[in-house]
């Protein structure tokens, strides 16, 4: 196998047909390698870095990378891995959203002429007749084929004729900006077969397909994803990123050192160590060296030295007609949730002023003893009251 055939699939899952890959880069001309993002989301997360940072390696060796912004099939949904319908957008969000993706992706990709941006609905808002003409290339017996889909037949869920559109026009993405590769989760193998077969249909020489690891998400169990809350956006801000890190399973560091740094744990760290380290990697990819040095920093000073942050807000608060304050709703108001839940978190000792844990039962207080202090909610959320 060619040397760049072997580094580019040498941590993927699949690369199908077997020797497809090595055929085509003996070609010796750029390849146009596609990845398709549904903007269903305002950001993207660590999970698609995985991916992003494999076709950073196709670009680094010549190639074109294709990113095609799913604005169109995102009005659809895909159901990959799901056992349910995803909520559908409005054109309005999925629109807001799909004008972060390129920035965000900038983290990863270079952004000269190896990559190129592209919408599918500048292709999808087709006719009836160019509609009929793509979906005569997929039965519904092969759509069934699909093991998300088989799964909700045999539960007897229901399954929309839209979703059953979806793998047909994202291979259809393929023939419009004549792929010769397309990458993707595991997830994504169907849809990325399918993307062979309609090329095929339309004379074109069929892509390359390969799939790349899915990265578990914060909890260590599912996938990361938005929808089940896991996730680690790439723009989040440095100090959420790191908390975020350090406080993901153990068991979750030799695959992340392994699909987000491409390197083995560090030899002779412990879990503790290990995690800080993968921080400040993570952080500084994505916000620089300085911000990643100031996100430990801070961490230090918050949760190990139980210092305060240095840019805790100010909050101005009016005072009732007695001078006093609520704390209940004062929470409330600045944190949010209920005065239920404050008063909850008062009785179970979260609420600390200046430091000091304010007793349960001290629900009303007067202004001049809360203005200027630091309240603080749990171990995280910071504000200097400003009562007038």
């Amino acid at each position: 196998m060619e040397p760049d055939a072997s580094f580019l699939s040498r941590n993927a899952v699949d690369t199908l047909p077997r020797g497809a890959l090595q055929a085509r880069l003996a070609e010796g001309r750029p390849l146009r390698v596609k990845l398709g993002l549904d903007p269903t989301a305002s950001d993207l997360h660590l999970g698609h870095t995985v991916v992003l940072q494999k076709l950073r390696e196709f670009q680094d060796l010549g190639h074109t990378v294709v990113l095609i912004i799913g604005d169109y099939t995102a009005r659809v949904g895909d159901p990959s891995g799901r056992s349910a319908t995803r909520p559908v957008l409005s054109p309005a969000e999925i629109d807001a959203h799909a004008r972060t993706y390129t920035e965000q992706a900038a983290k990863v990709l270079a952004t000269d002429e190896r990559l190129e941006v592209r919408f599918n609905s500048e292709w999808l808002d087709m006719s009836m007749e160019q509609l009929f003409r793509l979906v005569r290339n997929a039965t519904v017996a092969q759509l069934l084929e699909r093991d998300d889909f088989s799964k909700r037949m045999a539960a007897s869920e229901p399954i929309s004729l839209l979703e059953l559109l979806y793998p047909v026009l994202q291979g259809y993405d393929s023939v419009a900006v004549r792929a010769d590769v397309e990458l993707g989760g595991t997830d994504q193998t169907f849809n990325l077969l399918m993307g062979r077969a309609i090329q095929s249909a339309y004379g074109q020489p069929p892509q390359v397909v390969l799939t790349v690891p899915i990265l578990a998400g914060t909890d260590g169990e599912r996938k990361m994803s938005k929808s089940y809350g896991n996730q680690i956006g790439i723009t989040e801000a440095p100090g959420e990123m790191y908390g975020k890190t350090l406080r993901v399973p153990d068991t979750l560091l030799e695959p992340w050192y392994d699909l987000l740094l491409g390197e083995p744990v560090p030899a002779g760290l412990g879990p503790r160590d290990a995690k800080r380290a993968l921080a400040r990697a993570l952080v500084a990819r994505s916000h620089g060296e300085d911000a990643a040095a100031e996100a430990e920093a801070g961490f230090d000073r918050v949760f190990i030295a139980h210092e305060l942050p240095e840019d805790v807000p100010d909050v101005a608060l009016a005072a009732e007609g007695g001078g006093t304050l609520h704390l209940p709703e004062v929470i409330a108001t600045i944190f949010g949730g209920s005065r239920s839940e404050a008063r909850r978190k008062l009785q179970q000792g979260g609420v600390k002023l200046d430091g000091a844990v304010v007793a349960g039962d001290q629900l009303d207080l007067p202004a001049e003893r809360l203005d200027g202090r630091v309240l603080q909610l749990g171990k995280r959320q910071f504000a200097r009251l400003r009562v007038s």
